[in-house]
């Protein structure tokens, strides 16, 4: 789209096929691939319009100054993007039948109704396995979206709003809905912030 781009991952197979699939931005200098920890980058004061991250903060120990430090990187008027995966471990109290009931209809029941909305339409989509991946965090070390509102008021963001896709983006209503509400403390989020 014309950005230049610096992306970042702790992973370095995943810098590797990130390289090989945009030889032509790293070649014309429109893409930077750096292969380290979100807490140990070092670029300057306000050099960014966009920081994004998907599905990374629950795998930090310490999210809370890793989103402070992303803050320093973002211009003023920049955009924060922050997006966040399910987590099997979100629900309030997994001892509670009904929770476990509804947490295993509601886990199957999206990708079921998705899977319809995608043969009606004709969409192919690939199913994906991440049984074997590093894919959920530690039960005790939830993401508390509390803590992510908090920084951002800390930090004099103009604006701030988190969206819970369980609530308002799937495909079709899920009829489970009003118990989802009752019975979780919602993950599956977006937060879009501006400075």
């Amino acid at each position: 789209m014309g950005y230049t781009v610096d992306a970042v991952d702790i992973s370095p197979e995943m810098c590797v096929i990130l390289k090989k699939k945009y030889q032509h931005q790293l070649a014309s200098g429109k893409l930077v691939v750096t292969c380290s920890q979100i807490e140990q980058l070092h670029f300057e004061a306000g050099q960014f319009d966009l920081v994004t991250c998907y599905s990374v903060l629950h795998h930090l120990p310490d999210y809370v100054t890793a989103l402070r430090g992303l803050s320093g990187f973002l211009k003023k008027g920049g955009v924060m993007y922050l997006d966040h995966e399910a987590s099997p471990f979100y629900w309030k109290n997994e001892s509670n039948a009904l929770s476990e009931i509804t947490k295993a209809l509601y886990l199957h029941s999206n990708p079921l109704l998705n899977t319809i909305y995608f043969q009606m339409t004709g969409l192919r989509v690939p199913s994906i396995d991440y049984e074997l991946s590093d894919y959920w965090h530690k039960k005790e070390h939830a993401l508390d979206h509390r803590l992510v509102q908090k920084v951002f008021k800390e930090e004099d963001y103009q604006s701030f709003q988190r969206e819970d896709y369980y609530e308002t983006s799937t495909w079709i209503p899920n009829p489970l809905s009003i118990f989802y509400r009752l019975l979780c403390c919602p993950e599956m989020s977006c937060w879009v912030a501006k400075k």
